[in-house]
């Protein structure tokens, strides 16, 4: 599908115009989504620098078309944006809530994750001490200031008549399959109800086994859940840079990336974050999360005024990230980005090579060692023997039964074991490969 641009104004109450469009017959590529058709373009994931004409009219146009074919969009928004010192920063909110609210009412479905609550809490009770805080104070502090920022959100979405929706989740809740389901269909029936959900870490009750590690991991993970066209990351920088750009003039924005390399996992580094437990490296790794689901990512500044009618206008802000043209299948991604592996298990190199190449399921007989300690049906990963993780998936014997099995067939494995639940530890239909 081809997208043919025409401008049309939004609405006197916004101020702003956007770029709608109609679609007619091209050539395309299918992404791994019946609603996701998208231009066939190549990307350079090098930057591209402003004084080229045409490839800043190139990609101006391209930009247009993803955000213009974007249907449902998770929207992650940091603490750095959202505070200004030790308090809440309203005029962004305010500026933020006007335009997601305009998203909503253009036929499109929003989903916010918000951090925030521990920010608000420190407003709320005049906390100023300036020490790093304890997990107890951290998780004193979201409890009271998540329904602060919760009013402040209904507060400024009810004047645009929308309604929101507060979901607060920990990792346990995603890491259970069935709460998994139940939330994703919590989340669907808001949409189709036509109310913005908005999503945060639950950090009053989450310990270190419990927690996601950074609201980034957390939206990444809802965007490939409700398989999400679009994940915008809006941050206190303003793009991913090839190099400090305070210390280095030679530093060029990076404005495309077609796929996340190492190359671009080393460019991360460069980019800080002074707010959040979520820096540039975090947002990169969920922007790869999602292009493995099917959508597209793009991290810019949050904090500069119509950020987001900048990006649906194709304004060269903000890096974008590519969809991949293969997307993995829910369940798998499940398993890759949502559990938390217990252990690995070392395998030889015709266990590598099979699993790898030939798309078989793992057999007792080439493992080599274990480590850890797991259960039946706990995610796993697997490494080979140069100590690379080259898979995880779910293992069918606990960690005990697994020692015992290592290098043997897998007819042998009652005779080993008393019992054989499967003749295989782990079987392809469970098994993610790097």
């Amino acid at each position: 599908m081809i997208f043919f641009l025409k401008k049309r104004k939004w609405p006197k109450k916004v101020g702003y115009q956007h770029y709608g469009c109609t679609s007619i017959c091209a050539s395309t590529i299918n992404l791994p989504h019946p609603n996701r058709s998208y231009l066939a373009i190549a990307v350079s994931s090098l930057p591209m620098t402003m004084d080229d004409d045409q490839s800043l009219l190139f990609n101006r146009q391209t930009r247009r078309k993803f955000f213009d074919g974007a249907r449902r969009i998770v929207i992650k928004v940091g603490s750095a944006v959202l505070t200004s010192g030790n308090a809440m920063n309203l005029g962004v909110i305010q500026r933020l809530a006007k335009e997601i609210a305009f998203l909503q009412s253009s036929g499109r479905e929003v989903v916010l994750v918000s951090s925030g609550a521990v920010a608000a809490g420190k407003k709320r009770n005049g906390f100023v001490h300036e020490h790093d805080l304890s997990l107890q104070e951290k998780q004193a502090l979201a409890a009271i200031g998540q329904s602060h920022l919760m009013h402040l959100y209904d507060a400024t979405f009810s004047r645009y008549d929308q309604n929101i929706a507060q979901i607060l989740l920990t990792h346990g809740d995603l890491a259970s399959r069935s709460r998994y389901i139940n939330f994703k269909n919590t989340l669907f029936t808001l949409l189709r109800m036509g109310v913005i959900p908005i999503i945060n870490e639950n950090d009053s009750v989450s310990t270190e086994e419990l927690r996601f590690g950074d609201n980034d991991t957390l939206a990444a993970l809802v965007t490939n859940l409700i398989e999400g066209d679009l994940f915008i990351c809006l941050t206190d920088v303003d793009c991913l840079y090839t190099a400090n750009p305070v210390t280095n003039k030679e530093a060029q924005p990076v404005f495309f990336v077609e796929k996340v390399t190492e190359t671009i996992e080393r460019m991360a580094g460069h980019s800080k974050s002074s707010l959040g437990t979520g820096g540039m490296q975090s947002k990169i790794s969920a922007a790869k999360k999602v292009a493995v689901g099917g959508g597209a990512s793009i991290i810019g500044p949050g904090k500069d005024p119509g950020v987001l009618q900048k990006m649906f206008d194709g304004d060269m802000i903000g890096t974008l990230f590519m969809p991949q043209r293969i997307k993995l299948q829910g369940r798998k991604q499940w398993i890759a980005f949502v559990l938390k592996p217990k252990g690995y298990v070392e395998l030889d190199r015709g266990a590598c090579r099979a699993i790898r190449e030939g798309g078989k399921s793992l057999l007792p007989s080439g493992v080599t060692a274990v480590k850890g300690h797991f259960r039946a049906g706990d995610a796993v990963q697997c490494m080979d023997d140069d100590g690379t993780i080259i898979a995880v998936g779910l293992i069918n014997y606990r960690t005990e039964d697994v020692v015992r099995l290592q290098g043997s067939h897998s007819h042998a494995i009652e005779a080993i074991l008393g019992y054989k639940d499967s003749d295989v530890l782990m079987h392809r239909d469970n098994l993610v490969i790097y």
